[in-house]
């Protein structure tokens, strides 16, 4: 073993033992609140709301919430950020964001731009160490610590626009990675670069040989199309006849769910599966203990929450949020209740929504789990049906089946005078549609009650079509959404489920032609 493995493991397991004094979570996030406020006193957002006579004010995180709205991406993009945009420094953070990350979400089909501060460079790597020396609960041998860490993430070829950069968070955040860390990071600044994502997949091929990968990092289905990509290419039954060493796998932007059962058949042997919820406006939560499906929300690092119970009250059936909705604080969260997150931050987010909805499974180490996005939900009657539901039965049904489904998507439609779902099923070693619909229909209705009820009256049908999954990998590459941090969206709507039909209608159209 290297000195340097030995060190690293020893620093983990020394931070992992040592008595961490009791803390208000509260009280930490009102002292991140307030140096948020004084950061941005003088910026134009800080002096139109008064930043600095909050500051002398007792009672300043009351004063906060009512001063300043909350806002989407559209009205603090068009208000605020666009000036940044356009060069001007000091609107919602002082000096000028030189770094926007581009993200589209799951549904929506123009880049949003959000700001990068250095502060939020600093932050998340801040988090980053933090996960890191969270690894000193797993039971871990002193080689993983000197292997290399495969980062499947976007090019780091960043495009310049005028006075600032703009590009994938995953490339500008390894673009910025500590020297120390070089020594460790595949695939490397050079294939990192590359812009063309088959090309990238193909050269981390020919080098995995080279390479003895002890973590990967990245969205569950391209990781495993890169891994199918290398077992073919190298004639292996598993990962782990090329990388031995392969211990954990980190991930994020969508349930793991659906993916586990095919993902683990591509390995020689169990691994630990850790998830992270980093997101383009910061770096939220993590796992930091194995046999919980709950992720630690960061309450002291550079981000203030607020959270919208996401109900009838406060959100419309479309998921668009009403007017002066009602926010809760850390304090006032209960367990097992969905909300809508709100963040200000050191990029100059103030009381941002997020689009994430989120569940609170341990109020006391405050640890979260999200269920879905206020705009990916089914209610077209009142079924309420998250896309948590959906994640856990697929769940359900691929292991009831013995059968791999990494892919789905659902929509709502009109039936008759009531309504339907239409399913979207990726599979290719499956072909009963009627018996999956009548399996996925009773999972949900054991998992949710107002399903259930739903189904005996105004949601009267359920569809379900099985197509080959690389007809949803090759949909996003139309879309211009292959690779990096991309998902597909599980539930779609308006004009994005009317062009997905007509593309699947092409698929089938292309295969009678075949035949």
């Amino acid at each position: 073993m290297t000195l340097i493995g030995r060190i690293i493991k020893a620093s983990i397991d020394l931070r992992g033992k040592i008595e961490i004094a009791p803390f208000s979570p509260f009280i930490s996030q009102k002292r991140v609140l307030k140096k948020l406020i004084r950061k941005a006193q003088f910026t134009m957002f800080g002096e139109a709301y008064n930043f600095q006579g909050m500051l002398g004010n007792k009672n300043f995180v009351t004063k906060f919430r009512a001063v300043v709205p909350v806002h989407d991406y559209n009205s603090i993009f068009s208000n605020w950020w666009n000036k940044s945009l356009h060069d001007q420094e000091n609107v919602c953070w002082p000096g000028k964001v030189r770094y926007f990350a581009l993200s589209s979400g799951t549904s929506g089909s123009s880049s949003k731009h959000i700001p990068v501060t250095k502060e939020m460079s600093k932050a998340i790597q801040k988090a980053s160490l933090k996960q890191i020396l969270s690894l000193s609960k797993y039971d871990l041998p002193f080689s993983t610590f000197e292997k290399g860490i495969l980062m499947l993430g976007g090019s780091t070829h960043l495009h310049q626009q005028g006075s600032y950069f703009e590009g994938d968070l995953s490339g500008i955040t390894a673009s910025q990675i500590p020297f120390w860390f070089q020594h460790f990071y595949k695939p490397g600044r050079k294939i990192s670069r590359e812009k063309d994502w088959h090309a990238k997949l193909d050269e981390i091929t020919h080098k995995a040989k080279d390479w003895d990968i002890g973590i990967i990092v990245g969205v569950p289905a391209w990781v495993q199309l890169l891994i199918e990509k290398i077992l073919e290419h190298y004639k292996l039954k598993n990962i782990h006849e090329l990388w031995p060493n392969l211990e954990i796998y980190v991930h994020g932007g969508v349930s793991f769910e659906p993916y586990k059962k095919g993902f683990s058949k591509l390995l020689g042997k169990q691994i630990y599966y850790i998830e992270t919820y980093l997101a383009s406006e910061g770096f939220i939560a993590y796992q930091d203990e194995p046999n919980t499906r709950g992720m630690r929300l960061i309450i002291n690092n550079g981000i203030f929450y607020e959270f919208i119970p996401f109900n009838e009250d406060n959100f419309d059936a479309d998921g668009e949020l009403k007017h002066k909705p009602k926010t809760l604080l850390l304090n006032e969260v209960k367990a097992n209740e969905p909300y809508a997150i709100l963040l200000t931050t050191c990029s100059g987010a103030w009381r941002y929504l997020i689009g994430d909805v989120i569940t609170f499974t341990n109020i006391e180490k405050c640890e979260i789990q999200i269920i879905g996005r206020t705009k990916h939900y089914l209610s077209l009657c009142g079924e309420h049906l998250s896309v948590d539901n959906m994640n856990r039965a697929i769940e359900l049904v691929s292991d009831e089946l013995n059968i791999d489904i990494p892919e789905f998507a659902v929509a709502g439609i009109p039936y008759h005078s009531l309504f339907a779902h239409k399913w979207y099923v990726g599979c290719d070693t499956y072909n009963d549609s009627e018996n999956l619909k009548k399996l996925i229909d009773e999972k949900l209705k054991i998992l949710n009650d107002d399903y259930r009820v739903e189904r005996r009256s105004a949601l009267k049908e359920i569809f379900v079509e099985i197509i080959p999954t690389s007809w949803f990998y090759k949909w996003m590459e139309l879309q211009g959404k292959i690779g990096a941090q991309n998902k597909f969206p599980r539930v779609m709507k308006n004009k994005v489920f009317e062009d997905w039909e007509k593309f699947v209608a092409s698929q089938h159209k292309n295969i009678n032609q075949e035949v």
